[in-house]
């Protein structure tokens, strides 16, 4: 576990071990969520990455009668 400090910008360095174990990449954005009393940052990646992801997935599945088609 890594230890950062928040400047008086409010803002931190992603220790490197972190950074090369999640390939982020300077420019690289990421989401920061608030989570109880913690703060969890996750990496966002290019949308292509999601190509196929769901695939296999069973899409039948009982809707109700007004969204049949």
């Amino acid at each position: 576990m890594s230890r950062v400090t928040v400047s008086s910008k409010y803002q931190i360095v992603i220790p490197k071990d972190v950074r090369e174990r999640l390939k982020i990449r300077p420019g690289q954005k990421v989401e920061a969520f608030a989570i109880g009393d913690r703060i969890e940052l996750v990496p966002v990646g290019p949308i292509s990455k999601m190509r196929g992801f769901l695939k296999g997935m069973d899409a039948t599945f009982e809707r109700e009668p007004d969204r049949r088609l």
